[in-house]
Parts: structure tokens; C-alpha cells; sequence
């Protein structure tokens, strides 16, 4: 495909669908055989592993030797493999890691589950184990005896044996064979284990109910602020991880963020806790999607869907406040909303489900069949009324992937028989559409050989320009000294920001003289799908993450930055919501309008500014400086100027925004006696005496409310303050305790100490990006976009504001965020991390 962003090869090969997945950090994850492989698709050779251990065998009871040979046991003795596969993989929404980031899900052939999390303190490339769901689950069924679940008849069971992907799993449970009994139920020990003894149909019905097929984590419940869970109402904030099982039971699992986000603490701390079992399905449970229905803000509805090996689907709603809340395990939470028979009757081998903003009352699912055929649901959340929009032969083989995009206008299809589609609506119905054909940008080099027979998953990328598709080589076809031994399978990763998705396809705005040889059609498709995609980050529940935005303008800028000015400015525009002439005037205008936006789009034109517009001039902007513009012709001269204006007027709006928290809530606390924002919040002001020292430095580029407040922060004694913050107001270099001025807000200078012989050494020193204050020797905060560093965490507040306020202390009362933080970059608004060395995996969202 000439679409071809780029190309990762893997050393193992794809066994099962929806083999790939794209994390709201940025991190993209691969099922490959007896192992995961986790990479960034900014830099795909960097990654890391998750080595899949043997599987564990759990003591379920021993049985007679005579009823060894039984056909119940006969999945349970051919299932056995010293090396399992990865079966399934989910990524958790952002916040539920230590750090702040996703946890993967992986369910393995074995029938185990486990949560891990990226190596963040370790600096290995080996993912670090955090929890097992699996033994959890066996010591909730052991503490009731598995009495109440023995849901599997013998009928079911050898029906079940059938089946031949037995033949490929591998059995969790423990076979321990007894010389005597008449296999009736009792409490009987054999000599050598104190295990009862049960039934072959009790045994076979322990085990499937311990094996696990499918994993999909719940959107998060009690987001606030930038979508990232915060702190301080952790008890408020979760998300469901469902299991679904060989014995049609599905397994939810309520996962807490923990109580606070750290970079150097390596112990898992978050609450988790069983809080569902629902029979979903008579036989086994092959795929399951979550989308969340909000048809009120505080009470939001979760939909989940269910697929199972006999062709049949359910969907299900629940409302959130009950699974947040429940302190025991619920046997009928979800309602049943429809029961979806297919026309074949052949396994659901995926589910894709959404709800479209543009459309909140409806919600759309596309289920895909071993068949090679997909079906495609609409569902009208008020009414309940249920259409079929259409039943589409689409493919030859397994429907392996299934991804809804740009608002569930656009689905893309992947088979195991090599092909993947893209489908946009026409009218009510589907139709198929081509894949957008050029790519923006330089001709694509591809590194791996494209010599592919099957597909086994895709992923849409946040931003929704482009797709990672999980595809497996054809062997035969491969050099056999150099490809074959090393080359399994690859990741590839498409443009589909040039996707089609109406019928009209041309504007008058567009030039094709931007881009010589460039399809117009598809350069209008592009400015439209960039443009909606700058859109959606508007909304404060999604995670920053602009990756494949930067990438695709970075791509055209090689060939057409004419065009991506024009498509910026046409983006800037919108802000002003007024009829201005898309011109390069227009910088000026939006220059003046900065008080007025939102913190969320300053954010935006920091990181568009940083890193496409004035990228060639990274090391001025990073000081802070006017870029070196000699060789410039009088046009990008000023284009440059003017986006470097707009761009420091952007993070000076956003540190004034800061700094105005910071003194409204310091003389907050003054007033209020019993201190209760110290107390009680998780974010406390900081920093107090260094960003009254920068207003005073920067009396010509601050607003009057911003000196006010200084002046009144400056009137209170050191030593009040000292007593109520609990730390030295003064500050001391951190290696040899000399005095420490402020001079700057990035960085400082100490003032030295004098050795006698009249050397006097000085120490450059870092300051915190959040309070201004020097940063400790010990681990910091990192920000990925502006490599600034932090040593406490941003107020939530900054993050939600819609504007300057005219009167900080009355927004910072009123507002339900004063009291906590969150870990994103206060100048980009990203996730923070902490620093790796660069042979180290790393979320890159810009």
C-alpha cells in the first residue's frame, strides 16, 4: 500500500483476532505467539516484552483413575502446552498505573489473566507483573466451594470436547489421579494432596469455570479534568475489566487509580475487587466491548456487548453508580437489552461498539463472524428500538478486526484472508469506500517485505489519521537464509487521515498547487479529518495525545507547507468564531485573543507551535529566545515571527493562569484557620516567593490582576507562610547549600562557594516547571513535549478553565477542582512521565 507510514517486524507469529491494540498513551501492543510485544509507534524499534510464563495449575480436586479416560476430561487432557499463547489483550484507560499511565490486560491460552504496567522505575525492557486476576478469582470460587456455580452439564461439556481449538489451549486446573473411591462428592483426601474429591462432571465444570477467553476494560467512571483519574477522589474513579469464560460466565472486576501517582514507586497500591459474575451465554465467550452512554453527566450508563461461539450477542446496560459503589459481588447487575441471533450462526470473533457524539442517542455495534462476514447494529438508547443496518459479506475467512473511526462514521474490516476494508454510511447502510491511496510527506521506504497472507487485528490511533494492522507473513515467500528464521510477522502502520467519508470530496479553499501530484479529493479529506480531529481534544475528558496529528503535518511540510499553514490557520480561525480572512494576519488576531481560550486550546497551539511550525528552532524557544531567521525570505520571515509570538503568548497565558491559583489559594489558606486545602486536597500552592519574583521581572508581559495578587502574597511574613506550607521559604543549592536567586523560571544559578584558594564554584540548577522552585536530585516529573521537569503536580483547575478569570479567588471557590492534581505538563497539557534513556520504551504523544 502506498498509504504506508511505517513498518515494524516481529520474531513470533499471530495465532489469534484482535492481536493489536492502541493504548490513550500512545503505546501500541502486539499478541505474538508465547509473547506480547509493546512498542511506540513514533519509534517502533524501541520496545518492550511480556514474556508469557507456563501456566499455573490451580487445585480444583482429584478424581477416580478410572474416570480418567472419561470424555468430560478429554478437552482438560489435550489442552496441555508447556508454552501458552496470548489469547487476548486490553489496554486500561489513563490513570490506573502508578505512574499515571495504562495497564495491559492479557489473557492467555492457559486461561490466565494478568495486569502489567510499563517498567517505568526498573529500566527493563521485560513488563512488570502487578496483579493476577486469575488466582483471585480461584480464591473467591474456593471460599464458596464452587458449590453455587456448577453450571456446566456433561451434555455441554462433550459437545464442547468437539471443539478444536481445545487442541490448542492449555488447562489451568490439576488432574490428581486417587487408587480407590466411587467419585460420588465427599470430602475425601488422598494420601499424597488434602484435596476432595469430586465428580468428573464437578471437576470439568471447576475448570472451565477457571479458564478465561476474553479480556476489554470499562471507560473509566469519575473522570474529571483532562480525562485523567485524579488522586484525591480515587474512590470515585475506576474502571471494569470483564473476563469472559469458557463456561459463558463473565467476570467484573472493579479497579481502583491509586491514592496517588508517584515516578519511583514500584508497589502496585490500588484497590481491586470482585464485583460481578454474569451468565452471559450458554456456551463459550469469544469477544466483549464496553462503550459508556451518558445520557446524564452523574449518572453515566455503561453498554457492554458479548459475543459467543454459537453465533448469539447481548447487550447489556448498567448503571455505573451501582458497580462503583458495590462493596460484594452482584449476580444481576447488567439488564439484558437485546439478544442479537446471527444469520449463521457462526462464532463472533469480535465486537466493536460506540456511541457518536454527533448522534449521543444512538449507539452503533458491528459484529464480526468466523464466517468472514460482519453485521453492523443500531441501537436507539431512548426508545430501545433496535435496526439492523445490514449483514455484509465482506470476507473470505475470519473476521479478524473490526474499528469504528472518526465519530463511527468510517469502519475498517480486517480478515484472515489477507484484505482489510474501509466502509463509510450512505444513508442507513454501509457502503465500502477505497483506502486513501498516497501518503503526505516523503516516499515511504518500507523495512519490512510485503509479502503478507493474513490478517489478525487492527487499531485506530487516538487521533484517528492513522491505524496500526497486525499481519503475518507468508512463508513461502520469505528469503529462507535471511527473512524466514526472523520474520513472523510485522505491525504495520497505514495513513488513513486522507479516508474518505462523504460524498462530496472538493472545497474551493483547497489549492492543488499546495501539493503537485497529490489527489485533490484526498487533500480536502485530509484538512477535514485534521481539522475534526483538532476538534475533539476540545473535549477535557480525552487525554492529550496528538502523535499521528504532528506526524501527518511534519509529513506534509516536507512537500507542502503552504498547505499546512493554510490548514492551521483554517484551525485558528475557528477560535475566533468570526469571519476573518484565512491570512497570516490572522496570528496577530489570535495573539490578542489568548485571555479568552481555553486552557485546553492553549495547550493545543503550544504543542502544533512547538513541534510543526517552529520545529527548525526548537533550541530558541527552548530558551525562550527570538529564533535565528537569517536566510529567511521576507514571507517565512514573518510567518515564523508571528507563530513565535503567538506561541510564548500562549505559555505566558498559561503560567499567569497558574500563578493566579497559586496566590488566590495561598491567601485562601491565610484566611481560612483550619486549613482545610492542606488537609483534605491532594494539590497544595507552592512557590509562592519565585512567582512573585516573576511578576515583578515581568511587569510588561503580565495583566494588572496578576500584580495585584503578587502584591498581596508579598505583604504576608516568610515565616507565617513558613509555618502554614512547612517548608523553608529560602532556597539552597542542593550540593554545597549556598543561596539560590531567582533569576528565571526554567533554571537557576547558586550563588557559590568561596574554597579559600578564590575559586568560587557554581552550580547550574533546574527549576519545577509547576512551582518554580529547584528541583531535588531525586526523580522528577518529565514532559515529553517541552522536556520541562516538575517535582509536584499541577492543580486540576488550571487544566478546566474556559478563560482568564476576571476574579481568581471567586473561580477557585466555586470551582469542584481546587483541591486536587493531576499528572499532566501545565505548558502542554500532556501526560507526564519519567525521564527514560532513550534504548528505553516510552509513551510519545506529540
Amino acid at each position: 500500500m502506498s498509504s504506508r507510514l511505517q513498518s515494524a517486524v516481529l520474531g513470533s507469529s499471530l495465532v489469534y483476532p484482535n492481536a493489536v491494540v492502541w493504548s490513550e498513551e500512545n503505546l501500541v501492543a502486539v499478541a505474538c505467539g508465547t509473547s506480547v510485544i509493546v512498542m511506540n509507534p513514533g519509534n517502533p524499534g524501541v520496545r518492550g516484552i511480556i514474556t508469557i510464563p507456563s501456566t499455573k495449575t490451580f487445585p480444583i480436586g482429584v478424581i477416580d483413575c478410572e474416570d480418567l479416560l472419561n470424555g468430560c476430561l478429554l478437552p482438560c487432557q489435550l489442552s496441555r502446552d508447556a508454552r501458552p499463547s496470548v489469547r487476548s489483550i486490553s489496554w486500561s484507560p489513563v490513570g490506573l498505573a502508578n505512574n499515571a499511565g495504562c495497564l495491559l490486560a492479557v489473557c492467555t491460552t492457559g486461561g490466565n489473566v494478568k495486569l502489567y504496567r510499563l517498567p517505568s522505575c526498573e529500566f527493563s525492557v521485560e513488563w512488570i507483573e502487578v496483579l493476577d486476576i486469575s488466582e483471585m478469582l480461584y480464591n473467591y470460587f474456593k471460599s464458596t466451594s464452587f458449590e453455587e456455580y456448577q453450571i456446566v452439564s456433561s451434555e455441554n461439556l462433550d459437545v464442547a470436547a468437539k471443539d478444536p481449538d481445545d487442541l490448542g489451549g492449555t488447562n489451568m486446573s490439576q488432574i490428581v489421579r486417587v487408587s480407590s473411591g466411587k467419585g460420588k462428592p465427599q470430602k475425601k483426601a488422598s494420601e499424597d494432596c488434602n484435596l476432595p474429591l469430586v465428580t468428573i462432571q464437578q471437576y470439568a465444570s471447576r475448570s472451565e469455570m477457571l479458564m478465561s477467553l476474553t479480556v476489554a476494560w470499562s471507560p473509566i467512571l469519575g473522570t474529571l479534568g483532562n480525562g485523567v483519574a485524579l488522586p484525591h477522589n480515587s474512590s470515585n474513579c475506576c474502571s471494569i475489566l470483564a473476563v469472559g469464560g469458557k463456561c459463558g460466565r463473565i467476570s467484573l472486576w472493579r479497579i481502583h487509580a491509586p491514592d496517588s501517582y508517584s515516578t519511583d514507586n514500584i508497589r502496585y497500591s490500588s484497590k481491586v475487587s470482585l464485583v460481578g459474575l454474569l451468565k452471559a451465554h450458554e456456551t463459550w465467550i469469544t469477544a466483549i466491548s464496553w462503550a459508556l452512554y451518558e445520557p446524564n453527566i452523574s449518572k453515566p450508563q455503561f453498554v457492554l456487548a458479548t459475543g459467543s461461539s454459537d453465533g448469539r450477542v447481548k447487550i447489556w446496560l448498567e448503571n455505573g453508580e451501582k458497580l462503583l459503589n458495590s462493596s460484594e459481588v452482584i449476580y444481576d447487575s447488567f439488564s439484558l437489552l437485546k439478544e442479537v441471533m446471527t444469520v449463521d450462526s457462526a462464532t463472533i470473533s469480535v465486537l466493536s461498539l460506540t456511541v457518536p457524539s454527533h448522534s449521543p442517542g444512538k449507539l452503533l455495534l458491528a459484529i464480526g463472524k468466523g464466517s468472514g462476514s460482519f453485521e453492523v447494529w443500531m441501537l436507539e438508547m431512548a426508545t430501545r428500538k433496535f435496526e439492523k443496518n445490514g449483514c455484509y459479506d465482506a470476507h473470505d475467512r475470519i473476521v479478524t478486526g473490526l474499528a469504528w473511526a472518526f465519530d463511527g462514521r468510517c469502519l475498517y474490516s480486517c480478515s484472515q484472508d489477507n484484505s482489510m476494508k474501509s466502509w463509510i454510511f450512505v444513508g442507513n447502510s454501509l457502503s465500502e469506500v477505497p483506502m486513501p491511496s498516497t501518503s503526505p510527506g516523503l516516499k515511504y521506504s518500507p523495512d519490512a517485505p510485503y509479502v503478507f497472507d493474513s490478517c489478525f487485528g487492527l487499531a485506530v490511533s487516538p487521533g484517528n489519521l492513522a491505524i496500526a494492522m497486525a499481519r503475518k507473513f507468508d512463508a513461502d515467500l520469505l528469503h529462507p537464509m535471511y527473512q524466514a528464521r526472523t520474520h513472523k510477522a510485522a505491525v504495520e502502520f497505514l495513513w488513513i487521515g486522507g479516508q474518505q467519508l462523504g460524498i462530496s470530496s472538493t472545497s474551493p479553499d483547497i489549492n492543488s498547487e499546495y501539493f503537485p501530484g497529490f489527489p485533490e479529493k484526498e487533500l480536502f479529506c485530509w484538512e477535514t479529518n485534521i481539522l475534526w480531529s483538532l476538534n475533539q481534544y476540545e473535549n477535557l475528558n480525552r487525554l492529550l495525545n496528538i502523535w499521528d496529528i504532528v506526524a501527518a503535518l511534519l509529513a506534509f511540510k516536507q512537500s507542502a507547507p503552504e498547505y499546512v499553514g493554510h490548514v492551521l490557520l483554517k484551525w485558528l480561525k475557528s477560535y475566533l468564531r468570526s469571519q476573518f480572512d484565512i491570512s497570516i494576519t490572522l496570528l496577530s488576531d489570535i495573539f490578542e485573543f489568548l485571555p479568552k481560550l481555553s486552557s485546553r486550546q492553549l495547550h493545543l497551539i503550544n504543542i502544533i507551535s512547538r513541534h510543526v511550525m517552529l520545529k527548525d528552532y526548537k533550541a530558541a524557544i527552548m530558551s525562550s529566545k527570538e529564533p535565528d531567521l537569517e536566510g529567511l525570505s521576507g514571507a517565512e520571515e514573518e510567518q515564523v515571527t508571528l507563530w513565535t509570538e503567538l506561541f510564548l503568548g500562549s505559555e505566558n497565558e498559561l503560567l499567569e493562569r497558574l500563578v493566579g491559583i497559586s496566590f488566590s489559594a495561598i491567601l485562601g489558606l491565610l484566611s481560612n484557620s483550619s486549613m482545610d486545602v492542606l488537609k483534605n486536597g491532594s494539590w497544595s500552592p507552592d512557590g509562592f516567593l519565585q512567582m512573585a519574583q516573576w511578576v515583578s521581572h515581568n511587569r510588561e508581559n503580565v495583566k494588572g490582576h496578576s500584580e495585584f495578587l503578587a502584591a498581596e502574597v508579598r505583604k504576608v511574613e516568610k515565616r507565617r507562610l513558613q509555618d502554614i506550607l512547612g517548608y523553608e521559604v529560602n532556597e539552597q543549592c542542593n550540593f554545597c547549600s549556598a543561596a539560590v536567586p531567582f533569576e528565571s523560571k526554567e533554571d537557576a544559578m547558586c550563588s557559590g562557594m568561596n574554597y579559600g584558594n578564590g575559586v568560587s564554584q557554581r552550580h547550574k540548577l533546574e527549576r519545577c516547571a509547576v512551582t518554580m522552585r529547584v528541583l531535588p536530585t531525586k526523580p522528577s516529573w518529565y514532559c515529553m513535549c517541552c522536556l520541562r521537569r516538575a517535582r509536584k503536580l499541577a492543580p486540576s483547575i488550571l487544566f478546566t478553565m474556559p478563560k482568564y478569570p476576571s476574579d481568581f479567588k471567586s473561580y477557585l471557590k466555586s470551582s469542584p477542582y481546587k483541591d486536587s492534581s493531576t499528572p499532566c505538563c501545565p505548558f502542554c497539557g500532556i501526560l507526564l512521565q519519567r525521564s527514560q534513556p532513550e534504548h528505553s520504551l516510552s509513551p510519545l504523544p506529540v
